[in-house]
């Protein structure tokens, strides 16, 4: 069910209850009690020179099976307390919405142990080069189960898609502080916001000219626009996206990320690009972070002295312009297109326009989450240079909250792909991907242009 299909459902019991019973009875409220939660109890263990990283576990990249066997046989309690955190974190917050804790947590105890092989798969050597990562697999995996196998009706419990998908998306926050903005500069921050602006209008407008839903329509244009699998799933809970939608924008997304390893790398080094230059524009056209930062680091080992530049600036300008540029517009995003999801396409569910007390109550609790999140963390790094955040702040503190995020995300994209029956899939035909293409094109050929030429001396002459 929609947002809009929930909110039209419960827009009668409003009249008989408290408004203000939504603090802890809806799921926005408490993504962002379990998401500021753990980022409030990581700035205070960063602040004790400890973390959230022993509890924030996962199998690491392996190549042989001897490494995955020892890992677990060290890790295993970790994995253990982990596993007893979300059921008690989830449960919580569950039992306190009315549902039952009973039939909750043998499904999620399902759900976490699929999510372990999920990660195990997505971290082995040669399932990532290929660009079978954790996300991929978990689509996969979920899908297949969901189509091939009868599992019991009891299992749907656990498979709380837009729970997880808000705990994740409040998590995502804490790991995009604003300090990001003055640290990138204003060339890639002008650069990253006339691409971001200019693909999502391009794949927007092709998906409405298509007949699309608008909001799957906004769906694959931050997911074009932004930063791939995690702004698809931001924008997709943010404007109330039907359940299939998130699925195909996050598969198109992955698609045309692993297609952009095995061609940007190699056409940047035919045409002989400096290092900051290739970097600029394999960061300007990428739609994925794992996938990008593959392309940078190849390009890294193609690159010819007589380019100019080192392998590390490429990595580096890829970085500024991904990573930090366009990822920072996951928020800008995700605030615009709620409110106008909010004031513009649900007040005909209603048969009236919203008026300033609808647009607060029905406006996604969780974006405000994903806000604060981010200024607790800028707050908290705002005396930091940004090689100080790397070597201090993101070890430390941002991404120990980003490995919980990942799990948050698998636990979501498991119950999208086991919740989802492929003939709910089958009507969009076509059409998602011929709009996301089109945002492709015009991607691919703005970044050349931005990064080759318009702001070519400023990657160029990068200091690594």
């Amino acid at each position: 069910m929609s947002r809009v299909d929930a909110d039209r459902a419960g827009a009668g019991a409003y009249v008989s209850q408290s408004r203000w019973t939504e603090l802890w009875k809806k799921e926005d409220w408490w993504a962002i009690w379990l998401g500021l939660g753990i980022v409030i109890v990581g700035l205070a263990l960063f602040a004790n020179g400890t973390s959230w990283r022993w509890i924030a576990v996962f199998p690491p990249r392996w190549s042989s099976a001897g490494i995955l066997f020892q890992h677990f046989a060290d890790n295993w309690l970790r994995y253990v307390a982990q596993f007893l955190f979300w059921s008690a974190a989830f449960g919580v917050a569950l039992n306190t919405m009315g549902f039952k804790p009973r039939e909750f947590l043998p499904a999620f105890a399902f759900l976490y142990v699929l999510s372990i092989v999920v990660f195990i798969i997505g971290q082995w050597e040669v399932a990532n080069y290929y660009g079978f990562e954790a996300p991929l697999v978990a689509l996969l995996a979920g899908g297949i189960i969901g189509n091939t196998a009868n599992l019991p009706r009891s299992l749907e419990s656990g498979f709380r898609v837009e729970f997880y998908i808000k705990v994740g998306i409040v998590l995502l926050g804490a790991t995009i502080p604003f300090t990001l903005i003055t640290w990138a500069g204003p060339v890639a921050i002008l650069q990253a916001s006339i691409v971001s602006i200019v693909t999502f209008s391009v794949i927007f407008f092709v998906a409405k000219r298509l007949g699309l839903d608008r909001r799957l329509a906004a769906t694959l244009g931050v997911g074009g626009a932004v930063c791939g699998v995690s702004g698809a799933i931001a924008i997709s809970a943010a404007v109330g996206a039907k359940k299939e939608h998130a699925p195909i924008a996050i598969t198109l997304v992955i698609l045309w990320a692993i297609v952009m390893i095995f061609i940007l790398p190699f056409i940047a080094h035919a045409m002989n690009l400096p290092a900051g230059v290739a970097g600029a524009w394999i960061g300007t056209s990428e739609f994925a972070d794992a996938a990008g930062l593959a392309a940078a680091q190849t390009y890294s080992g193609l690159i010819d002295t007589s380019a100019g530049g080192t392998g590390e600036q490429a990595v580096q300008a890829f970085t500024l312009m991904k990573v930090v540029g366009r990822d920072v517009w996951i928020g800008i995003w995700a605030f615009v297109l709620t409110i106008i999801a909010t004031t513009r396409w649900e007040h005909g569910a209603f048969g009236r326009k919203a008026n300033a007390a609808d647009i607060w109550w029905r406006f996604p609790k969780f974006v405000i989450g994903f806000l604060l999140a981010s200024l607790l963390i800028t707050f908290v790094t705002r005396d930091y240079s940004l090689a100080d955040f790397n070597r201090i702040v993101n070890p430390g503190l941002v991404a120990p909250i980003k490995d919980l995020r990942s799990w948050a995300f698998i636990f979501c994209f498991l119950s999208i792909g086991l919740t989802t029956r492929l003939r709910e899939l089958a009507p969009a035909g076509q059409k998602p991907f011929i709009a996301f293409t089109s945002g492709v094109v015009v991607n691919v050929i703005l970044g050349f242009v931005l990064s080759v030429v318009v702001f070519a001396s400023y990657w160029a002459n990068l200091s690594p």
